[in-house]
């Protein structure tokens, strides 16, 4: 057994994932911890490019062993020890690596999709669960019509059953909204509640509704260092 206490919860590690739309910003987040020199990125979309005036460590991965790899080496070498933030852009994307990967191991689809999902279960509570590092993941966002008509925007995952979980597993998760404004200048804000349209939650209490999209900013008023 394991006896904790619940004012600690929280304290040292954090994970969040953000959904939004395509090209809404959620990659460039990576680029804003606080800590370049102590950030990784797990890439699985090659969209690395609104990072080029940032010198972040990148892994891009391509395969299932890929991904493996670089848990590996993020969990067990002394070259990541001064790790302090992992960024994995995006995890939808990872999905579809591992579906891809079953898809050949299984004729049966059904079979597939449900071997990637007990895949991705494991992988995304092993990077959540790392220990010592903040962990942020990227997922693509889908729109899901309500029975009353209006639609309700939430993480997407290949599969229905693992889109369905993948927001249960995280304290954080946040939709980013893009707006253009009047002058024609493009915003950018986090919402952390959920309003019915759009799927967001805050499990630590410590944040508005609406934060700016600064990984570092919402880390610090979790942990209450701001």
């Amino acid at each position: 057994m394991k006896f904790t206490k619940t004012n600690d919860a929280g304290i040292h590690d954090l994970g969040f994932v953000v959904h939004s739309e395509s090209g809404g910003g959620k990659t460039r987040m990576c680029a804003t911890t606080g800590a370049p020199d102590e950030t990784v990125i797990i890439s699985a979309e090659g969209g690395l490019l609104s990072l080029r005036d940032h010198a972040i460590t990148a892994i891009e991965v391509a395969t299932l062993a890929d991904v493996y790899a670089a848990y590996d080496w993020l969990a067990d070498s002394d070259e990541a020890r001064g790790i302090k933030w992992i960024c994995i852009d995006s995890i939808s994307e990872i999905a579809e690596v591992v579906l891809a990967h079953e898809k050949k191991e299984n004729k049966n689809t059904m079979r597939a999709y449900g071997q990637m999902a007990d895949q991705m279960t494991g992988l995304i509570r092993a990077f959540r669960d790392i220990g010592g590092r903040h962990v942020y993941m990227t997922c693509k966002q889908e729109r899901v019509q309500l029975e009353d008509g209006s639609m309700l925007y939430g993480p997407s995952m290949p599969g229905k059953n693992l889109t369905n979980s993948l927001a249960y597993f995280f304290d954080e998760v946040f939709c980013l909204h893009v707006h253009t404004d009047e002058e024609g200048n493009i915003q950018r804000w986090l919402q952390t509640s959920a309003n019915g349209t759009h799927v967001a939650k805050d499990r630590s209490g410590a944040l508005e509704l609406y934060e700016p999209c600064d990984l570092s900013h919402i880390a610090k008023k979790i942990l209450g260092e701001s």
